[in-house]
């Protein structure tokens, strides 16, 4: 098969039926939209990223295993935001993926077969993101700052570089925190305590 390399316009914009034919036709693609229409190609990452990406989501699935509390989403799922309570509101929606996500078993369990098998339209309860060398942190706040107006109730910004942490919660100031040895799911991941020994490495 011949590849084919294609350059996309940085002020590309596309609509969510269009986005999604996209995602179907390039399966092997990690693809966002923004709430304004924008579409990013996310690259595919370095070892050292997709090390300490592992290590979160094995932490996560563990955890939850063990309690079966909700479901936990690798960094190739993309939610199907919307900016306001309404679902079916006629707002501005983005598609976003989360290094790491995790949904509540109950919240999962009422989304229909079909929702659950296309981009899940919620935004998680809890959502990692690891920032990698060439990711901007003020892109990767604006995204945390989505996933909070979608309803997200606990985020984690974590800077590897920096060893830096920035903690997101429902009307609260963002809490940041240097070179922390642990993070606590607090009340929405009860017992779940990420060590972050590894991704200091």
């Amino acid at each position: 098969m011949k590849l084919t390399t294609i350059n996309i316009p940085d002020n590309l914009k596309v609509n969510q039926e269009q986005f999604e034919q996209l995602a179907i036709a390039n399966r092997e693609l990690r693809l966002e939209r923004t709430a304004t229409g924008q579409l990013i190609i996310m690259p595919p990452t370095g070892g050292n990223t997709g090390r300490k990406n592992i290590e979160l989501e094995g932490q996560l699935w563990f955890w939850n295993r063990q309690n079966k509390l909700g479901i936990v989403f690798n960094s190739s799922t993309a939610f199907h935001l919307r900016s306001g309570a309404d679902p079916l509101a006629d707002l501005p929606s983005a598609v976003r993926s989360p290094d790491a996500a995790w949904v509540t078993l109950e919240r999962w369990e009422s989304l229909t077969s079909e929702q659950q098998d296309s981009f899940p339209p919620l935004c998680p309860d809890f959502a990692i993101e690891l920032r990698s060398k060439t990711d901007s942190i003020e892109t990767l706040r604006e995204k945390m700052q989505e996933y909070l107006e979608n309803g997200l109730r606990l985020g984690w910004l974590i800077d590897p570089k920096n060893r830096v942490v920035e903690i997101y919660r429902q009307s609260q100031a963002v809490e940041v925190l240097h070179s922390p040895a642990s993070l606590s799911g607090e009340d929405v991941l009860p017992g779940f305590v990420l060590e972050l020994a590894e991704l200091w490495r």
